[in-house]
């Protein structure tokens, strides 16, 4: 009995984690520690108030902190309604009023990436084509140069249309490439997305588009061969991406 005593005295002094560990010692240990007065200890340093109501408002205060002490891990996404089979993208690229390029590209194509990247490519741009994280990128053929000078009015504008219902959606309207990464030759470019009014909690989504490119030794140019294309705010994979397009304004 004196040590139950001790044991009474000394779990409410315990972090949750701790308390917990403490019931697989022995049933003894166990059976004392569900009391729910030392729940109630541990919800009261991280949600005091409501420890002010006479009643918890769940079955226990057991319950209550094992359900909500820390963030539930990161549910498995339902497959996606849509697949980059059903999705075509149309890439405009312009410097000033000139069309650099134009192109309707894929989605299966845009997602499959660079089977490996050109000879000439920077390491640190090469490390980045050839990282674990999920790219949709694909070559331009034939490729185009820019002046590094004059960068500022290059611009691109991207649509993506669905197989399925012959609807299209805005990705990128216009935005100008204003910001040149010369550590991983690359040009960047962004818009937010047209949400669909069905989700009208979301917002301030970003799509950022890329110029990949070498530096021509021999002129102040930058001889773009890749575009790239991500939504790295909030999707990081094949899926993510496809329940993100699933959710864009389609007209």
């Amino acid at each position: 009995m004196e040590s139950e005593e001790v044991l009474k005295a000394v779990f409410p002094l315990l972090e949750g984690v701790d308390l917990a560990s403490c019931m697989s010692v022995c049933k003894q240990w166990k059976d004392l520690a569900k009391d729910d007065f030392f729940w109630k200890c541990q919800c009261a340093k991280r949600w005091p108030s409501i420890c002010k109501r006479p009643n918890p408002p769940t079955e226990n205060y057991y319950k209550l902190y094992k359900t909500f002490h820390k963030r539930q891990q990161r549910k498995t996404l339902l497959p996606p309604r849509i697949s980059f089979d059903d999705l075509d993208f149309f890439i405009d690229i312009w410097a000033e009023n000139n069309l650099l390029f134009s192109e309707v590209v894929s989605g299966s194509v845009l997602q499959s990436g660079f089977k490996s990247p050109p000879s000439g490519v920077c390491d640190l741009l090469k490390f980045h084509l050839e990282g674990s994280e999920y790219k949709m990128t694909f070559p331009i053929e034939p490729r185009f140069t820019i002046p590094s000078g004059q960068n500022q009015n290059v611009s691109v504008s991207v649509m993506v249309g669905r197989n399925d219902t012959k609807k299209v959606a805005c990705v990128i309207n216009k935005s100008m490439f204003d910001y040149i990464d010369r550590s991983s030759y690359r040009a960047l470019a962004f818009d937010y997305l047209e949400i669909s009014p069905g989700y009208p909690f979301l917002s301030g989504i970003r799509a950022w588009i890329s110029l990949l490119f070498m530096e021509d030794v021999k002129e102040d140019l930058m001889d773009v061969f890749g575009i790239q294309m991500d939504f790295c705010d909030v999707a990081n994979s094949k899926e993510e991406v496809l329940w993100l397009m699933d959710m864009l304004d389609w007209k």
